[in-house]
């Protein structure tokens, strides 16, 4: 085999996924997360919480508990948000650093079958989470309502007084100077905000959207600068493939830790992988990595769908599920 047909296609694996204050919520949650890393067959891992406790170092701890598993990896010091990467990590950045629990974005470059990869992980604010009154609870305190809000207005000018918008343009404008280098973008995270893809007339009965089509910022402003949100690529119809990844059902964990809205339907997909279209990468197959059982009404709830959902061997370290893209770099 010639060195140039070894470097014509290579296979990359991009897991995202929120391990729920560093795997602290559940008994043994830090060695699942490493379990799951492992099973996963992950190249680039993208972290939400990611807290540093104890004035420890997260990248650190992870990088050698992988380590000791026989798996190199690579990483740098972040908070809130992180990476790890099977290639070295040639730069490293804080596009939008974590400031008042508003959330985060980090990026890495690494290099991949002769292309530079900038891979950004995103945990984006959790507050004004506006998708919680439509299911009758309020997007700062959780306080319970009389009635679902249904004016979309009303909803859209709470969800814009986040800081999700803002730390997505901060990303656009980072991302662009990747495009103009050359680089293959790719984007995950937590983002605490459904998609407009699945909010959509047809789904409107489904998860107590109130029969509502709502436009929700963070997934339109990427829409519409190119980006493709990668499981939507795959599973273009959310009412075959909704793609629920919080909250997840976590037998490790009591009920009362999973759920905001305990007497609601809270189901949504906010757990994201985009990239930017490019000649040199795509997308092969996604799945979401985690249980196939969800929280709703806070009991266990088996989702009725065509989703695939794949999950290493052990206990399940979180409250969200992850998504697992396999690309093709050529």
């Amino acid at each position: 085999m010639t060195l140039a047909s070894c470097q014509k296609t290579q296979t990359c694996r991009v897991l995202q996924l929120n391990i729920w204050q560093e795997g602290t919520k559940v008994e043994g949650g830090y060695n699942a997360i490493v379990q799951q890393i492992i099973d996963s067959k992950a190249d680039i891992v993208l972290l939400s919480e990611v807290r540093n406790y104890n004035s420890t170092r997260f990248c650190d701890r992870i990088v050698k508990s992988l380590a000791e598993k026989g798996k190199t990896f690579y990483s740098f010091h972040s908070y809130d948000s992180g990476i790890l990467s099977r290639y070295p990590i040639i730069d490293s950045v804080h596009t939008f650093p974590e400031k008042g629990d508003h959330g985060s974005i980090q990026k890495a470059v690494v290099r991949i079958n002769n292309h530079e990869i900038a891979a950004y992980s995103a945990h984006l604010d959790y507050l004004n989470c506006a998708y919680y009154m439509v299911k009758g609870y309020d997007g700062n305190t959780w306080a319970k309502y009389d009635t679902p809000f249904t004016d979309v207005d009303s909803i859209l000018k709470v969800n814009m007084a986040s800081e999700r918008d803002d730390a997505i343009h901060t990303f656009l404008a980072s991302a662009e100077q990747d495009k103009k280098a050359g680089r293959i973008i790719i984007l995950g995270g937590d983002f605490n905000e459904p998609s407009h893809l699945d909010w959509i007339e047809s789904t409107g009965n489904m998860f107590e959207r109130q029969e509502l089509t709502i436009p929700w910022t963070v997934s339109t402003i990427l829409t519409e600068a190119g980006y493709t949100d990668a499981y939507r690529q795959a599973y273009p119809d959310p009412v075959t493939h909704p793609g629920i990844t919080y909250p997840a059902y976590n037998p490790e964990a009591t009920m009362k830790m999973l759920t905001w809205a305990p007497d609601s339907d809270e189901r949504e997909r906010i757990d994201f992988v985009y990239y930017l279209p490019s000649p040199h990468l795509t997308l092969n197959e996604i799945t979401i990595y985690g249980p196939a059982s969800s929280v709703s009404h806070s009991t266990q709830a088996h989702e009725d769908s065509n989703d695939q959902f794949d999950m290493g061997e052990g206990i399940w370290p979180s409250d969200h599920k992850g998504i697992l893209a396999t690309f093709s770099i050529k």
